[in-house]
């Protein structure tokens, strides 16, 4: 269904080329969307109207036209004035606005088999069926994203983007949630997933460029079949969530690039709990002073190289052994060995996993 304000845009724009005064009423004779505010139109006017076989009519000299939505009379559209040039005036605003129905009610549709293709609420064979139905090209690349930002609702996220990704066809805007925007994006003239992740920078630029906040994008997997839209919607939201434990400071984050988070946010917290113990004993690692702290993300870094360490850190080579020393006695690991430095870092990530599901 049309707004009412989309009706009103309509006929003003109209009025202004054609220098006639229109009126949308319902099949009740209630107005809906008008050029002036005096058209006193007789509602039984209007219903007897309705009621009569004609699809136009002149009645108490105005131009009545009837707007059918798939054969269901839907509005009554008025043209000011009698005589052929009102008529055909009245005539062709009738057919633009009948058009806006079709054109609406398939984006409305298209909207429905979108957000039901994501939910995975389709069966393979209404899947197909009902994109040829909707004229929705069921083999062609795509990509889920899944964009995140603070007050999704209240700065209009859904409409900026949908007019963001105007000219872009094959391109689909939705939403399941009131937290997160979705885009179906069409991918087949992208070279490599660097460039959907480029596209997805320009995006969130463009968001914040709107004054929107904390713009977050995350990417699913490429598809080249419709029914696996779902999946990549999936892949997206993992990345979504392990992006915020693990990959803070990236504003835009594909599946791809989740390594072992991607395995990690998968365990069980008991099971998380239970192999902190082991490695770390009673202790917390974020007991560790921050001096420590600083030691081990540099380390991690600079992949294990203890002489680019220390540079880094403006430090002696034999304080940064020292330091290395004293973590060894203190967990039984020896990061300068790859096994351990393995096992440390995972634990540091577990620890961070649990400490976000204890928040959400």
């Amino acid at each position: 269904m049309i707004s009412n304000q989309i009706l009103q845009n309509t006929i003003d724009g109209l009025k202004g080329i054609a220098h006639v005064d229109l009126c949308v009423v319902d099949t009740d004779g209630g107005e809906v969307a008008a050029t002036r505010p005096d058209f006193s139109l007789s509602a039984e006017a209007v219903r007897e109207f309705v009621r009569s076989p004609a699809d136009s009519q002149e009645v108490q000299g105005h131009q009545y036209f009837k707007i059918y939505d798939e054969q269901q009379l839907e509005y009554i559209l008025v043209a000011a004035g009698s005589g052929e040039s009102v008529y055909m005036i009245g005539k062709m605003v009738a057919y633009q606005i009948q058009g806006l129905l079709v054109a609406y009610k398939e984006r409305f549709d298209k909207d429905n088999f979108i957000k039901n293709l994501l939910l995975d609420n389709l069966l393979l064979v209404d899947i197909y069926s009902r994109a040829k139905k909707l004229h929705i090209p069921a083999d062609v690349k795509r990509a889920t994203m899944i964009i995140s930002a603070e007050k999704v609702r209240e700065n209009n996220v859904l409409e900026t983007v949908r007019l963001y990704c105007v000219g872009n066809g094959g391109d689909f805007v939705t939403e399941v949630d009131e937290d997160n925007v979705i885009v179906v994006k069409d991918v087949t003239e992208f070279k490599s997933a660097e460039d959907i992740s480029a596209s997805a920078r320009e995006l969130q630029e463009h968001l914040e460029g709107a004054g929107v906040k904390n713009v977050h994008i995350a990417i699913g997997t490429v598809i080249s079949e419709i029914k696996e839209v779902s999946r990549s919607y999936k892949e997206a939201k993992m990345a979504l969530d392990v992006g915020r434990i693990f990959f803070e400071e990236k504003a835009v984050i594909s599946y791809s690039e989740l390594g072992i988070g991607r395995l990690i946010y998968q365990l069980p917290i008991p099971l998380c709990k239970m192999f902190i113990k082991e490695i770390f004993g009673g202790r917390n690692p974020e007991e560790f002073d921050q001096e420590t702290l600083s030691t081990i993300d540099k380390f991690f870094e600079n992949n294990l190289n203890v002489s680019e360490t220390s540079r880094q850190l403006f430090i002696h080579r034999n304080t940064l052994v020292y330091r290395l020393d004293k973590l060894q006695k203190s967990t039984g690991l020896d990061l300068r060995v790859f096994g351990d430095a393995i096992t440390f870092k995972i634990a540091l990530m577990v620890v961070r996993y649990m400490k976000y599901m204890e928040r959400y």
